[in-house]
């Protein structure tokens, strides 16, 4: 009797887990997007550009980190902080086509083109200090993340992000 109640056990408990281990890969990965800069009294220098040859983003003033930067495909939550004391800043998940080709740009608005640029989704104009998620699937591929704040972008507001089959 003891025996046939151990194996029961051993059998509720295997398909607990593997249970736990089908909803749990069902479940969203999550994202963290830190949002920065360097203050509003910084100069904000521009040709911080993805896809700028020569670029040197440690003298961009703003910029965006991804933690993780690598998922699985499938539904990605991106929790997006902005953590600047004065600036607004934005996220918006770009596919990347062409990887390593410059964005569609319009230069007299000074931001990306948006719609042209493969838009997935986004965390609109968020204050200084404040939070906002957005829950998106994503097929393999190269994305940016990106603020498209006029300026922003060009002043190197942006971050690579991998999505693996």
């Amino acid at each position: 009797m003891q025996k046939m109640l151990r194996t029961s056990a051993l059998s509720l408990a295997a398909v607990v887990m593997m249970a736990g281990g089908a909803s749990s890969s069902l479940a969203a990965t999550f994202v963290q997007v830190s949002l920065w800069d360097k203050g509003s009294d910084m100069t904000m220098p521009m040709g911080f550009s993805y896809a700028t040859p020569g670029l040197d983003a440690t003298k961009a003033t703003m910029g965006m980190k991804a933690s993780p930067a690598t998922v699985k495909a499938g539904e990605v939550t991106f929790k997006v902080k902005n953590s600047s004391k004065d600036t607004v800043h934005e996220m918006i998940v770009m596919y990347l086509a062409a990887p390593g080709k410059p964005l569609p740009y319009i230069g007299n608005e000074n931001r990306v083109d948006e719609d042209k640029a493969g838009d997935k989704g986004e965390v609109s104009e968020l204050d200084p200090g404040k939070s906002g998620a957005l829950t998106v699937t994503l097929v393999p591929g190269k994305y940016l993340l990106i603020c498209n704040v006029p300026g922003h972008f060009d002043a190197g507001m942006w971050t690579e992000f991998t999505v693996t089959p």
